[in-house]
């Protein structure tokens, strides 16, 4: 488990995040109240499981409100982030297939390799 800062915690679970072969990465992040992770995009398509907890979910232009069990999925490079719109924690559920998973923040451009030292500040 790893703090990502400002109520945000992540567990990877299983995977090569920066594997040159395919590859499945999966892990949780857990939200405090009023917590969010900010509007970013991967490399790769990404599927996410609402585990606990209630969700605002920003997807390209779109913005939904998602509860346990409702599942998403992002494809390569579009922004999205997930924001914890409950009294009590949120935890997610994700999951990527491909290859030298990336992630880049849309407010600053940045492009670090997925749960790479970077990545985890």
């Amino acid at each position: 488990m790893f703090d990502r800062g400002e109520g945000v915690a992540t567990l990877p679970l299983i995977g090569k995040w920066n594997a040159t072969q395919p590859s499945m990465t999966t892990g949780v992040t857990s939200f405090a109240p009023g917590t969010g992770i900010p509007l970013h995009s991967h490399n790769v398509e990404e599927c996410v499981l609402v585990l606990e907890g209630e969700a605002t979910v920003t997807i390209g232009d779109d913005e939904f409100d998602v509860d346990v069990g409702v599942n998403t999925w992002v494809p390569a490079g579009v922004p999205h982030r997930f924001v914890n719109r409950g009294s009590g924690t949120m935890r997610i559920f994700w999951i990527y297939g491909g290859l030298y998973v990336t992630r880049t923040i849309i407010a600053t451009g940045q492009t670090f390799a997925h749960l790479s030292a970077h990545d985890r500040a």
